[in-house]
């Protein structure tokens, strides 16, 4: 019993330990502030006194009442804290009237001593522990029954930068950061509308992450948003480091290769998905989005494609579209036609196989696999590495590896030319995640091909599809708007039509305000263009 405890999560049982200041704000979770200044200060002592960082400064104030500032010297503002709060305490003259009682206190305190814009109140002694955590500058008065809360934050960001995981072609060159304020600043400045709503929630108990759930309203379906909201705040963790912490949490199917929440950098793309009615998931600490639901269709289109006239962006979709599947049948199909139906080459090229294969000692499956793990190690290593020695690496290493392996007779010079081309398809799908996954399914297709041949690919493929079909996305299913068939979305699948062809936002995600785009501006761009610099028409004259 005590192995099946420990394998599957639960451990022994918690030896008696001192307990930690976790564990006193736990327990005094609804103390208060007692207006006493050295207990509610000896409180917090208790609890941060051991931090170097922890700073407490006493003062008089002006009628030489006794208060106290606390702070972590490396979460805030020094200046903002030496000139608009430190240096207005400490100068401002006692008043003739209005300070009786704690009322009166904290009107003048708030309304003419303290030259700052965020100022808050809180009486819980485990909300104040908390709002210091976050680098606020707590001001604690003697017979005064509510702490006040000065939002000094000051923590070191990373500047806007243009996106390094996803290639902007045409659009906005800025970024992500780390800092969820800055997040939803740059989704304001592209939704100016008051139906941009955020909601913050609180997650992890060590950590204490902020998690804002962005949505408009109007737009997106109260249903989907509640739903959002109910599996953040039912996420119970010690810590939430990174936005994929959170996605293993709230995803759907959790053994599924196939993502079911989309992430992304780009804010220009975050707005476009929430005027679709979807929802965006800011994590601070991380650049990284998540928008939910997702469908598969969303894995291999860009947000390029709707810069682009209709002609070109339907082509280039096409294009990624077949390196994807290229990606993942091509060495299943090369492998099963080798050693299984050979006769469905045509002669010429089947002598030119012959003959490259003549000194390969290994089958075509074994080949195949050897290759692709090959090619799996380098890519890796690749990414691992430092960015100046990892594209040298990239390029000597398969130029060396694959004309080593087919002069040493591991490999045929037609397999190293069909496993390059499956890595250079699966290089053209927008989304990592959805890449990997195809990555994945390819070896679990080129297995079934060695063993079944075609019949394999087939089942092997037939199996993919099933699972493709059942998997949902906050109730979504994944292969909308094909299945189930949606003529509104069709034209924004395989191909992306113009825009003022699709006037209607995705059906699939019930929005409560379906409409798009306003029937006079569609009947204004579809009459007839009426040429007014024409130099065939007759001039007019005066």
């Amino acid at each position: 019993m005590t192995v099946w405890n420990r394998w599957f999560g639960r451990g022994p049982e918690r030896s008696s330990r001192p307990p930690t200041p976790s564990d006193i704000l736990q327990q005094k979770t609804d103390a208060k502030v007692s207006g006493r200044l050295d207990k509610d200060v000896r409180f917090l002592q208790d609890l941060f006194g051991r931090n170097d960082d922890f700073v407490i400064r006493t003062l008089q104030m002006f009628d030489s009442r006794p208060a106290c500032l606390l702070y972590f010297s490396n979460l805030v503002n020094r200046d903002v804290i030496n000139e608009h709060i430190l240096k207005p305490l400490m100068g401002a003259e006692r008043p003739r009237r209005g300070l009786r009682d704690a009322r009166g206190m904290k009107q003048f305190l708030a309304k003419r001593v303290i030259y700052y814009g965020e100022v808050h109140y809180e009486h819980r002694l485990a909300k104040v522990a908390e709002a210091l955590l976050r680098g606020e500058t707590i001001l604690l008065v003697e017979g005064l029954d509510e702490a006040l809360h000065l939002a000094t934050r000051n923590v070191v960001e990373r500047a806007v930068e243009q996106p390094e995981t996803e290639q902007v072609i045409r659009g906005g060159r800025d970024g992500f950061t780390e800092l969820l304020a800055t997040n939803v600043t740059l989704l304001r400045y592209r939704l100016q509308t008051p139906n941009f709503r955020v909601q913050m929630l609180t997650i992890g108990r060590a950590t204490k992450t902020k998690v804002g759930v962005c949505y408009v309203e109007g737009v997106a379906n109260d249903t989907l948003v509640q739903e959002v909201l109910d599996r953040l705040q039912a996420v119970d963790v010690d810590g939430v480091i990174d936005a994929g912490t959170l996605e293993q949490f709230i995803e759907d199917n959790h053994w599924s290769p196939f993502p079911q929440i989309q992430n992304t950098e780009r804010p220009d793309k975050c707005v476009a998905t929430l005027l679709e009615g979807r929802v965006v998931i800011l994590t601070d600490g991380t650049p990284f989005a998540l928008i939910v639901p997702a469908v598969f269709t969303q894995f291999y289109q860009t947000l390029d494609d709707y810069t682009e006239r209709p002609l070109m962006a339907s082509l280039i979709r096409m294009v990624r579209i077949v390196a994807l599947i290229f990606s993942l049948v091509f060495p299943s199909l090369y492998v099963s036609v080798i050693a299984f139906n050979p006769e469905l080459i045509p002669t010429k090229f089947a002598v030119a196989v012959a003959g490259g294969r003549a000194g390969v000692p290994f089958p075509a499956v074994v080949e195949v696999l050897v290759m692709e793990v090959t090619m799996e190690v380098l890519r890796e290593a690749t990414l691992r590495l430092p960015q100046q020695v990892g594209g040298a690496l990239s390029i000597v290493g398969v130029l060396v590896v694959g004309q080593a392996a087919v002069a040493a007779g591991f490999a045929s010079p037609i397999t190293v030319v069909v496993v390059a081309l499956t890595t250079i398809g699966s290089f053209a799908t927008p989304a990592y995640n959805a890449a990997v996954a195809l990555r994945i399914l390819r070896f679990v297709l080129t297995v079934l091909a060695g063993i079944w041949g075609l019949y394999g690919v087939m089942l092997g493929l037939i199996a993919i599809t099933h699972h493709m079909l059942s998997l949902r996305s906050f109730g979504v299913p994944y292969l909308s708007p094909i299945v189930p068939g949606d003529w509104q979305g069709l034209k924004d699948s395989w191909l992306r039509a113009p825009l003022w062809w699709m006037p209607r936002r995705p059906r699939h995600l019930f929005p409560q305000d379906p409409t798009r785009l306003a029937p006079d501006t569609q009947g204004v761009i579809l009459q007839r263009p009426s040429h007014p610099l024409d130099p065939v028409r007759p001039r007019r004259r005066r």
